[in-house]
């Protein structure tokens, strides 16, 4: 169980931390003075984001074993 444990401390970790790079690379194309860009654009762009955390977060609260009904 300890090495359950361990791999996703080590994999979710490194996940996690290239998800926050690549953000900060996202945030590049807010220069304006490099970018032009719509709030439309943007709407878009941060509703599909949240739209997967939302998805991806679920997953980590969803029960894994679906009860079976009795009477």
């Amino acid at each position: 169980m300890k090495n359950k444990r361990e791999r996703f401390i080590r994999l979710a970790s490194y996940r996690t931390n290239e998800i926050l790079k690549r953000l900060k690379i996202l945030g590049n194309c807010a220069n304006r003075s490099a970018y032009e860009y719509y709030e439309e654009d943007i709407e878009k762009i941060f509703s599909s984001i949240e739209k997967k955390v939302r998805e991806i977060k679920a997953k980590f609260h969803y029960p894994k074993k679906i009860e079976e009904f009795k009477l």
